[in-house]
C-alpha cells in the first residue's frame, strides 16, 4: 500500500485563512453578504461558502450595488474600489492579506514620492490577476507590469526603475528578471 503524507504547511495560506473566517463571521451575522470575486481559488471552498450564503460577484455587478455588504477578498482592491463603494453607500469588509496590504501602502508611498522624478514603476506579475490590478491602481495606473523577459521591451533603461512583485511570483522568475534589467541597465539608468 502507497503512503500519502500531506506536509503541515500545506493548505491556504494565512491572508487566505483569514479572509475565510472572516467571511464566516459575517455570514453569521448577516446573510446577505457578496464577495467581489472568487474569496479563494478553491471551488469546494468556494461552493461551501456558496451554502453559507455568500455570493460571488464580478466588478460590473459591484458597479450596480447599493448599500450591501461586500468582502474584498485577500488579493486587496485599487483605490477605485473603495471610492464606489463609498459614493454607494457599500458596506466594505475587507480580507486583504496584510502582506499584500503592506506592499500596496509602499507602492502608493514610492509612487507618490517619484512619479514626478519619472521613475518607472514596474511590478513583476501576472497582468489582470486581482491582486496586480489592487498595485497597479496605487499608481494611477501608470504601473508597467511584467509577466516575463519578452516583457522588459516596454522599459526604458536609460530611466530609473523600480521593480516590486506580486507576492505569489517565484522568487527564482523574479531573481530572473532583476538580472536581465541589471544586464540592459548598463548602458545607462538606475535600477533601484
Amino acid at each position: 500500500m502507497v503512503e500519502i503524507e500531506i506536509d503541515q504547511s500545506s493548505g491556504f495560506c494565512f491572508g487566505v485563512v483569514n479572509a475565510i473566517e472572516s467571511a464566516e463571521r459575517e455570514l453569521e451575522k448577516n446573510s446577505n453578504l457578496y464577495s467581489l470575486g472568487d474569496l479563494v481559488h478553491n471551488s469546494l471552498e468556494m461552493e461551501r461558502l456558496k451554502k453559507l450564503g455568500l455570493k460571488t460577484i464580478e466588478h460590473s455587478d459591484f458597479s450596480g450595488l447599493q448599500g450591501k455588504t461586500v468582502m474584498l477578498r485577500a488579493h486587496g482592491e485599487p483605490p477605485s474600489t473603495y471610492d464606489l463603494a463609498e459614493r454607494n453607500q457599500i458596506k466594505i469588509v475587507d480580507a486583504t492579506c496584510p502582506v499584500v496590504l503592506k506592499l500596496q501602502r509602499r507602492i502608493y508611498d514610492c509612487y507618490q514620492e517619484m512619479k514626478e522624478a519619472g521613475v518607472q514603476l514596474v511590478i513583476y506579475g501576472k497582468k489582470g490577476h486581482a491582486e496586480v490590478n489592487g498595485l497597479v491602481g496605487q499608481t494611477e495606473g501608470r504601473a508597467i507590469v511584467i509577466e516575463k523577459k519578452e516583457d522588459l521591451e516596454k522599459l526604458d533603461f536609460s530611466r530609473e526603475i523600480v521593480l516590486v512583485s506580486q507576492t505569489t511570483k517565484s522568487l527564482d522568475g523574479f531573481r530572473e528578471i532583476v538580472e536581465e534589467i541589471k544586464i540592459r541597465m548598463e548602458k545607462g539608468g538606475r535600477f533601484l
